[in-house]
């Protein structure tokens, strides 16, 4: 054989190989779910089936202006949808949300007269966080004197929900070799007789998997390994939270904590001694109660294939925390013309 001709076998078997390999990417679905895609695991094993319930109005999935508020969510991306926040507005409450992330996941000394001086003449703050990132929030607050950015929400979902799985298209956008590593990680993951971890997805075996959950491989669930890093709540935290509350007395609050998905169905002592105190001091509804509660009666409470509440999830969550304002705000404030 020539070298010529060597040379040219070598090329087409290597364009060959690309060609293969990018097929593969190309007919890999596009993931949809943070876990699915952070672990590069395919969501036609992981992706929920289970269609979401029907979507509040569109005019419930708004927020208002500061100065119109009655109540000041600060939240992470639990409520970025605006979804469990339409149960208060449906109910007559107007609501404008905030994210921790926009403030270095702080809030300082000054919260309360930094809301007022924004404008809020409203009656109530709310603060949401989900378990594994309180910790780091309530440190960083006790020791922050002063809100350093001015107040800023927007009018709109910051993640707008999706009201279905999204339907195939090419996954033109992704590197490669994606579809390659894609397909290894979901064939190790069916394969695997336990857990298996897959950068920071974890692939974990979840007892009576089929009954909570709607994804193909529904023995099977993503988590994110950060609920397991990050540690448990402890009574410092909790320690925390009431000195926190302590400083800030012109407006009253509510602290939401939202158990990790791990928590939910895999650990549900994880925080226990947080948590215990937590209730006995009535800081905010008991949102571990909640899930336990619903986990086995919804299926996709939390979405299989991320690490946040399905929709399903959101509208119990609405409902909770509607009964959870009601008690602090009977009605809703009434407004001078």
């Amino acid at each position: 054989m020539t070298p010529a001709k060597l040379w040219l076998r070598i090329f087409l078997a290597g364009f060959a190989v690309v060609v293969a390999m990018l097929l593969v990417t190309l007919f890999t679905p596009v993931p949809y779910g943070d876990l699915s895609r952070i672990g590069r695991v395919s969501d036609h094993e992981f992706g929920w089936r289970r269609q979401p319930p029907p979507f509040p109005p569109e005019a419930t999935l708004r927020a208002v202006s500061i100065d119109q508020a009655d109540i000041v969510v600060i939240g992470d991306s639990f409520s970025m949808t605006y979804m469990w926040q339409s149960d208060l507005v449906q109910a007559g409450y107007k609501v404008t949300t905030i994210y921790w992330g926009q403030y270095s996941e702080t809030m300082c000394g000054d919260l309360q007269a930094w809301l007022q001086r924004a404008g809020f003449r409203g009656k109530l703050v709310i603060f949401e966080s989900v378990e594994r990132l309180l910790k780091e929030r309530l440190k960083k607050s006790t020791a922050c004197e002063q809100m350093s950015k001015p107040f800023a929400s927007r009018p709109a979902p910051l993640l707008p929900a999706l009201s279905h799985t999204p339907p195939f298209e090419l996954n033109s956008g992704a590197t490669l070799i994606s579809g390659l590593i894609t397909w290894d990680h979901t064939r190790r993951a069916k394969k695997s007789q336990g857990d298996a971890v897959f950068d920071e997805t974890q692939v974990r075996v979840v007892p009576d998997g089929c009954a909570q959950f709607s994804h193909r491989l529904c023995n099977k669930a993503l988590f994110f390994d950060e609920d397991v890093k990050n540690g448990e709540l402890d009574l410092q935290d909790f320690d925390r939270m009431v000195r926190f509350n302590a400083s800030h007395v012109t407006t009253p609050f509510i602290w939401m904590v939202i158990p990790d998905k791990t928590t939910t169905y895999l650990d549900p002592n994880h925080s226990k001694a947080f948590m215990d105190a937590f209730r006995a001091a009535r800081l905010g509804p008991d949102l571990y109660a909640m899930t336990a509660e619903n986990r086995m009666k919804v299926q996709d409470l939390y979405f299989p294939n991320d690490t946040h509440l399905s929709m399903h999830g959101q509208r119990i969550l609405g409902q909770r925390m509607l009964a959870a304002v009601r008690e602090k705000l009977p009605t809703p404030p009434a407004r001078s013309p």
